[in-house]
């Protein structure tokens, strides 16, 4: 499993109502999510991301609200991974959850910069910023995690 994308890099205690404000929560669409995912922080971020990119942030990604828009928002944008020092555990869960593969990895997280471009190896950890052609060594997902991730969620890998 892998992903290869353009980084849209985000700083430390990127909430989940700065993900999908919570004016936005009155519908299940992941469309519709997607269409507001960041729009506080970086309102031109939904006509940027395309499919596949990669966002980086720093430490406590997801804090706050334990909603599972949040995740859902930001894989439904078309983000194939999110890489930062550190999550917020509720939203580390949800991630996993519905599919959306995330990585702490704090070195890769300060260095790697907003529009370099970035490949993951899912099942050896490994992130290079292939702009600068620097390595970071991630803990790589167990096994049953990429089977979760793989088939698109926790509910699709047990049915």
């Amino acid at each position: 499993m892998n992903a290869k994308g353009r980084v849209h890099k985000f700083g430390d205690n990127v909430d989940t109502d700065v993900i999908i404000p919570a004016r936005y929560l009155n519908t299940a669409s992941h469309k519709e999510l997607a269409a507001h995912c960041m729009e506080d922080i970086d309102a031109q971020f939904v006509n940027k991301v395309q499919e596949g990119d990669i966002m980086v942030a720093e430490k406590n990604f997801g804090c706050g609200s334990s909603r599972e828009h949040a995740p859902i928002a930001i894989k439904a944008s078309g983000i194939s991974c999110v890489i930062a020092s550190t999550f917020a555990r509720i939203f580390y869960r949800n991630a996993i959850n519905i599919g959306l593969p995330i990585l702490e990895c704090d070195e890769a997280a300060k260095e790697i910069k907003d529009g370099d471009t970035v490949s993951v190896n899912f099942d050896t950890g490994v992130i290079t910023d292939e702009t600068t052609g620097k390595t970071y060594q991630a803990e790589p997902f167990p096994e049953f995690i990429q089977n979760i991730i793989q088939k698109g969620g926790l509910i699709n890998s047990i049915l």
